[in-house]
This record gives C-alpha cells, sequence and structure tokens, in this order.
C-alpha cells in the first residue's frame, strides 16, 4: 500500500483543504466552544498536515513508521493541552477524525470514473487516519492519568500539613483514610519537620480519619517508629470511643501514649518538655 495520494492531495490545494477541515472539527465541537483559539486551531492542522505530508514522502504507510514520528510527537502535544484544557476524548479525537471528510470530497474529485482506485484509496487513507486517530485517544488518556496523578500528588500534600504548635512540638493533623501511598508522604513531611525545627513531641491527630483497621494502625505504628528513630515521641489524639472500641476487638496496640482530644495531647507535650499553661487574670477593659 502506498499513500503517494495523500501527497498528491495535500499538495494540490492545501489551504482549501485546511479551511474545510478547520471548518468540520469547530462544527464537531472540537474547539472546545472556544478554549482552543482559532489561531491556534490552524496552526496545529497546519502542523499536522506538514508532518503528515513529510512522513507520506519517506515512504511511510503506517502510523507507527518512523517517517511518521514527529506526526506522532505533534499529535502528544496537541492531546496534552486539550487534555490540561478540560477537552472529553470525543473532542480531542475530532482534531484528527474530522480530516477524512475532506479527504474524501477530494479523493472523489479525483476518482470521477475509477471505482477501484477511489475505494483503494480511500481504504489507505481511511487505515492511516483511524490509526492516527486512536493514537490521539491513547495520548489523551496518558495525558489525563498524568494530570489526575499529579493532582492526588497535591492534594495529598495539602492534607498532611505538619504545624509548628510550640517550640519542639508538632502537630500532625490527619484527614480522609491512610493508606501505603499517603502514609509514605505523611512520613516524609513529618521527618522532615522534626529535622527542621528540632522537635522532640510530635502529636499525630487522627480525628479526621473515619476509621482505624489493622492497616491503618500498621501505618501509624510506621510513622512513629520512624519518628523515634528521629528522636522525637509522639502522642496520638482524637481517639473517639468508636475507635478505641474498634483498636481493642482488633487487638491493635500502638504503644504510644494517646488522648482524646488535640487539647489533651498538647497539655500532655506541655508536660513532657516540662511548662505548663498559667491562667492570667484578665486585664481591667477600662484601666
Amino acid at each position: 500500500m502506498t499513500l503517494n495520494i495523500v501527497e498528491r492531495l495535500i499538495q494540490t490545494d492545501m489551504d482549501a483543504l485546511l479551511g474545510r477541515w478547520r471548518d468540520l472539527i469547530v462544527a464537531a465541537g472540537g474547539a472546545g466552544g472556544g478554549r482552543i483559539k482559532d489561531s491556534e486551531l490552524q496552526t496545529q492542522c497546519r502542523e499536522f498536515l506538514t508532518v503528515l505530508l513529510t512522513g507520506v514522502r519517506t515512504g511511510a504507510t503506517k502510523f507507527s513508521d518512523s517517517g511518521f514520528a514527529s506526526a506522532r510527537v505533534l499529535l502528544d502535544e496537541v492531546s496534552k493541552s486539550r487534555a490540561a484544557l478540560g477537552f472529553n476524548p470525543r473532542e480531542t479525537a475530532t482534531f484528527v477524525f474530522s480530516l477524512k471528510e475532506p479527504l474524501f470530497e477530494r479523493l472523489q474529485a479525483e476518482h470521477t470514473s475509477d471505482m477501484s482506485a477511489f475505494a483503494a484509496d480511500c481504504w489507505a487513507v481511511t487505515e492511516l487516519i483511524d490509526q492516527f486517530g486512536l493514537y490521539t485517544v491513547e495520548a489523551y488518556q496518558r495525558s489525563r492519568e498524568d494530570v489526575v496523578r499529579r493532582q492526588r500528588d497535591e492534594i495529598a500534600e495539602l492534607s498532611t500539613p505538619v504545624v509548628k504548635l510550640w517550640d519542639g512540638i508538632l502537630a500532625l493533623p490527619l484527614i480522609g483514610t491512610l493508606d501505603s501511598s499517603r502514609t509514605q508522604v505523611v512520613m516524609e513531611n513529618l521527618l522532615q519537620a522534626i529535622v527542621e525545627q528540632n522537635a522532640e513531641l510530635a502529636i499525630i491527630d487522627i480525628t479526621g480519619v473515619p476509621t482505624v483497621d489493622t492497616l491503618v494502625a500498621q501505618h501509624l505504628l510506621k510513622t512513629i517508629a520512624a519518628a523515634r528513630l528521629m528522636g522525637a515521641d509522639c502522642i496520638v489524639s482524637g481517639i473517639r470511643p468508636q475507635i478505641a472500641q474498634t483498636m481493642v476487638h482488633l487487638g491493635v496496640e500502638l504503644d504510644v501514649i494517646s488522648k482524646a482530644t488535640l487539647a489533651d495531647a498538647l497539655k500532655q507535650a506541655f508536660q513532657r518538655t516540662g511548662r505548663q499553661v498559667v491562667r492570667r487574670p484578665r486585664p481591667d477593659a477600662k484601666g
């Protein structure tokens, strides 16, 4: 199979082909309702036809051929930009699949009498465009997965802050489920804060953790053990009655001081570090 017909169609009247292709993309919603500027869309279309033409001239017939390497790179960039702009898979795939119709229109004009040649060229073009279209969807999916993964990591960072409560006393409030990947983030943040603040006590508050099962308890134990290796003791706060009952039922031993509230834990931390909070008389407002 050769794709000389593609080279001839693009060379014959690229501007007309571009205009028709661009109109079809917009009509099918492939411009995302204006999320991509018309000038940028036209530039992407022209660049794709250019690299497609270059690939055909090298003798490439399949999208995986080395001659189409630049075309694949361009589609990676197109898919990535659309994923970042919130395009859905259909809107993204439209960029490539909309090229079929203007190519078929020109093929029909080329083959007014030879239907056998028309069918052969149509099949060759269809196969190539379909391959590029599927590749675009796959590239879009990879980009979306990267975005989701990055957002998940950022949320994990935001949901595990280490707060300095006092000189040498840190607090790590946990909210949500504590799984293996998040435990790693928790541990890294806590250990880094212990080093930077030269802390001797860390309060791990689990008030926002919905349930504590054996797996969550194991994650807590790992964090506590790592903190101890860095020279800091831990106090666990936020032990609710339901959690206490569950831990007893499961036979979980945290082997660490635990308190019902963060306030109780802070009071314990003050005692451990030789500090105390003294209530002072309120100053006279009129004085």
